[in-house]
């Protein structure tokens, strides 16, 4: 849009014009006629034309309608002098972008070609949106997946789900791809549902926005990003997604979402984390030497006490003794069931049960230790929490050990003045996730100690842990789908935070509410 061919048949007008356009960058070429002009258009085929309106021979009328006719998308801009306006809106009517009057102002000639090539533009990207769907989904498709990593390259084979909607939200394409990663039929969809029957919240609110402002504002692109959506079986489906409002004259006409299934690329990276975490555990075993020495140490020295009370008949040396055995074979079993937690890939076992349940039955396990060592342990219960769909067993050894660590932070605060509080909460976000936090005002961490929270048997317990217990809750969390994240400052205590998806059960159905 750099080329423009100025007509005029007063030579100074047109002087002056070109030297001030050539100044803005434009290569520009002149005409003194309206018969000049037309073969300076042949030659040149430039993309917006300025013409003078009255030139004797072949006027500006005259002018703009044969351009038309030979390039229809040429951009004719109509010079007119004052008071003609009849002239100007004949011009318009014959396809004229704008008209300007003489004297001409740089201003007035400045707005009018920045209108000229905002039509270019828009008819070209309108011609983009309105090419073959499918078309512009291969063409799509195979430029992210040269530009994309290692995983976008595994699913070269896969189609991608194709959702279009018109300028209310209702959708009125949705093809097979889209069938099977939403769980829905196209007939059950077409004309049927909205974007926000289809869409989490988030995403169906950005689409709403998007389609909520009528006139182009400014492009309304979605950057590819991997998301996750819910099919109609209320299961979580992970998939990269990209979209787009589209405008037709500047006006909304609808959206297209692209949806990739990734549900095999997380499969094969559960793979590779499992393959990491085994090779992790056959590089690290002798890393645990020293804790299991101190276990069998244990186991010696309980079993030297029951010896001393078998032969002096004292029963105190024998329940100290046993006491001291039982300890250290509960170390054992506690190691052992983590190395076989951490190294085995499993799946959730979902079941209803209360998630306030497992936290209180946590809460009432730890009490007496906490109050041993002179923590307080609150409950932060969020009432709301209902029935949900979850593995109990693995979310309750996930805070037990999150609990653990809390109390074991407040034992290793050097720090003896303070009241340490340990805080068990939990609640529920937006009705879509399930939030579970363990608070603690005790030692803290470093930003060196918390960047290695989650390596492999990294403990800041001193020999008294495996550093096992925060990988196993990751790794309890992951499967899950769920993340943990961690706040916390030296000397003030830390922060952990639990978030699994919401899934609330309905008993009378048997099955998710939302579902």
């Amino acid at each position: 849009m750099k080329k423009i061919l100025l007509v005029d048949d007063e030579k100074s007008i047109v002087n002056v014009l070109s030297i001030s356009l050539r100044n803005d960058g434009y290569d520009v070429f002149t005409a003194y006629s309206g018969k000049e002009c037309l073969e300076k258009f042949m030659e040149e085929t430039p993309d917006i034309v300025i013409t003078d309106m009255k030139m004797p021979g072949i006027d500006g009328l005259e002018v703009l309608k044969r351009i038309k006719n030979l390039n229809p998308h040429t951009e004719v801009i109509i010079i007119t002098g004052h008071g003609d306006m009849d002239s100007a809106i004949e011009a318009l009517e014959y396809g004229a972008s704008d008209f300007i009057n003489k004297p001409i102002r740089d201003e007035a000639l400045s707005v009018a070609l920045e209108r000229a090539k905002e039509k270019i533009a828009i008819r070209l990207k309108l011609k983009e949106y309105t090419d073959d769907l499918e078309n512009m989904v291969q063409i799509a498709t195979a430029e992210v997946r040269r530009k994309s990593d290692f995983q976008t390259r595994l699913i070269t084979s896969s189609n991608d789900g194709i959702v279009a909607t018109d300028e209310e939200g209702s959708i009125i394409i949705f093809n097979p791809a889209a069938e099977q990663i939403f769980g829905y039929s196209r007939l059950e969809v077409v004309r049927k549902m909205k974007i926000s029957d289809l869409y989490l919240r988030e995403l169906a609110d950005e689409f709403t926005a998007g389609l909520k402002h009528r006139n182009k504002i400014v492009e309304t692109r979605f950057p590819w990003r991997e998301i996750t959506v819910v099919d109609r079986n209320g299961e979580r489906v992970p998939t990269r997604f990209s979209g787009t409002i589209l405008y037709e004259k500047g006006q909304v006409m609808g959206s297209v979402a692209f949806f990739q299934d990734l549900r095999e690329i997380k499969r094969l990276e559960r793979e590779l984390v499992r393959s990491e975490r085994l090779a992790a555990i056959g590089q690290t075993v002798a890393g645990l030497a020293h804790y299991i020495k101190n276990i069998l140490t244990g186991l010696k020295g309980g079993s030297y006490v029951v010896n001393i009370g078998f032969l002096k008949n004292n029963t105190d040396k024998l329940k100290s003794g046993w006491e001291m055995i039982e300890k250290n074979i509960e170390k054992i079993s506690e190691l052992v069931m983590d190395l076989l937690t951490y190294s085995k890939d499993r799946e959730p076992d979902y079941r209803p049960c209360l998630p306030n349940e497992i936290a209180g039955e946590i809460f009432d396990l730890m009490a007496d230790r906490a109050a041993t060592h002179r923590i307080e342990l609150i409950r932060d219960f969020d009432p709301s929490v209902g029935e949900v769909l979850m593995d109990p067993d693995t979310i309750y050894r996930a805070l037990l050990n999150l609990v653990t660590n809390a109390i074991d932070a407040c034992v290793f605060d050097k720090n003896a003045d303070k009241k340490w509080i340990v805080r068990l909460a939990t609640a529920v976000e937006n009705n879509e996730v399930i939030r579970f936090e363990v608070t603690d005002n005790g030692c803290g961490m470093s930003d060196e100690v918390k960047s290695q929270l989650f390596s492999s048997f990294f403990s800041t317990k001193k020999g008294k842990g495996t550093g096992l217990g925060l990988l196993v809750t990751k790794k309890i969390i992951d499967e899950h789908g769920g993340s943990i994240s961690v706040a916390t400052r030296e000397g003030e205590g830390s922060s952990f935070t639990v978030r699994l998806s919401y899934k609330p059960y309905n008993r009378a159905k048997g099955k998710v509410a939302n579902a």
